[in-house]
């Protein structure tokens, strides 16, 4: 759409594109979730306040008092508790605390671990060009930590072990660092990565590689039932560190801004506990009673008003994306090739003149852009047309229409309804494939 074809009372704003990609990092809602070392912005709005960056927790659910399985033996031997001058002295304590929940981490434990995200030093003064001397250039190429994160080895196939953490994590990264739970520090290989997901996969050497976790099944959780956070709480200081809480609620949607403009252009379905979460715990494991893995942590509610609200990408999903990611470096998906404005950005008047709108249609969204040779195209979609349902569903924005794209099957034909100057219509588009990572 240009101006030379469209004066200023017609033309309506081009605003969202359906394929958008963003090397920002997930986060949600004009909310900076870069690593801690970066500052972020302020807002009252405790959606404002869901942050992504390095931050993640990953909860544990608590059983009440006695829930410690004690046997027998479980009397305090103590050797002394005051001297002779009346003096408070320890006492020492033999109690077996064998439980469900310290043999479910002992099962992973070895299994998570730290990652170091790294990058250019930046530098800034000095005349440089001639004037840079050689140990000067070395210096700006050399690499420092920008932010922490945590990490699951999942696999070990021969050489080679693969591990799943979020892709802000190691959102422009010049280098990936693993560091073992032993101490072990080792490079780390990006396979691929999926911004819709925040999800990323890493390879590294299996030599140190002693345990891989195991994914349950998100689906099978029940509200309320234990779970087991294990992750790198403001970095390596504290990595292997263990929370609990509960399951808070299951298939949760969260708003999220991948582009980072301030703009919510997409909706995660995440796990939600109320774990205590920290900056670093981010691709952290979530797991069950069983030792399972039954989420990977990716963003929290950051606000003085708002305790224990932190969501996981389930399971379910993580294998899905791993196994795309491990396969072809990318997740492939179905696009319709149009650029996508809410109806409800556009005011009455434009509506009405422009898109000539019967007053019962409140929500859909515009087409403000087709592009050539698109399935759109081919379908018969044009610049302006409001499409009011995709596959049988209802569309309210380009929220709700991009997760049904995304979510159907590729070489899959596909009826949409929609308003053509004011009058329904339908038509049948054939979904292909991205040309490149969505």
């Amino acid at each position: 759409m240009s101006d030379e074809n469209h004066n200023d009372q017609t033309n309506l704003p081009l605003h969202d594109k359906e394929d958008v990609k963003s090397n920002d990092q997930n986060q949600v809602k004009s909310t900076n979730t870069e690593p801690p070392s970066k500052k972020s912005k302020k807002t009252n709005s405790w959606k404002n306040g869901l942050v992504g960056g390095l931050i993640g927790g990953l909860v544990v659910a608590a059983l009440g008092g006695g829930y410690l399985l004690a046997t027998d033996d479980n009397d305090l031997n103590t050797d002394g508790t005051v001297n002779e001058q009346g003096e408070v002295t320890t006492t020492n304590v033999s109690v077996n605390v064998t439980s469900d929940v310290t043999e479910a981490v002992t099962k992973v434990e070895d299994a998570v671990v730290s990652v170091v995200n790294m990058q250019a030093k930046q530098t800034s003064g000095g005349l440089g060009g001639a004037f840079e001397t050689q140990e000067s250039m070395q210096e700006k190429d050399s690499l420092e930590t920008a932010g922490e994160g945590s990490g699951v080895i999942y696999k070990k196939d021969n050489d080679t072990a693969y591990v799943v953490t979020n892709n802000h994590v190691i959102d422009g990264s010049d280098a990936i660092e693993v560091i073992l739970k032993d101490g072990t520090k080792v490079e780390a290989k990006l396979i691929g990565t999926d911004i819709w997901t925040d999800l990323a996969v890493l390879s590294i050497p299996a030599e140190k590689v002693t345990t891989v976790a195991n994914f349950g099944d998100s689906e099978t959780l029940k509200v309320g039932e234990p779970a087991i956070a294990i992750g790198s709480p403001l970095g390596t200081n504290f990595a292997s560190s263990v929370t609990q809480g509960i399951i808070s609620a299951k298939n949760r949607s969260v708003e999220t801004d991948i582009t980072g403009d301030g703009v919510v252009d997409w909706e995660v379905t995440a796990l939600q506990t109320d774990a205590a979460i920290n900056p670093g715990n981010s691709g952290g494991a979530l797991i069950n009673i069983a030792g399972q893995v039954i989420g990977i942590n990716s963003m929290k509610i950051s606000s003085d008003t708002v305790e224990g609200m932190g969501f996981a990408i389930p399971s379910n999903d993580v294998v899905s994306i791993i196994n795309q990611l491990e396969a072809n470096g990318e997740v492939v998906r179905p696009i319709l090739g149009i650029s996508l404005l809410d109806l409800t950005e556009i005011s009455e008047q434009q509506q009405d003149s422009v898109l000539n709108l019967p007053e019962k249609v409140s929500s859909g969204v515009v087409v403000a852009e087709v592009q050539p040779g698109s399935a759109a195209e081919i379908g018969g979609l044009e610049q302006y047309d409001v499409i009011v349902k995709f596959n049988g569903v209802e569309v309210t924005d380009s929220i709700s229409l991009r997760k049904e794209i995304y979510a159907s099957e590729l070489g899959k034909e596909i009826e949409i309804e929609y308003y053509h100057d004011g009058k329904l219509q339908k038509t049948t588009v054939t979904m292909t494939a991205a040309e490149k990572s969505l």
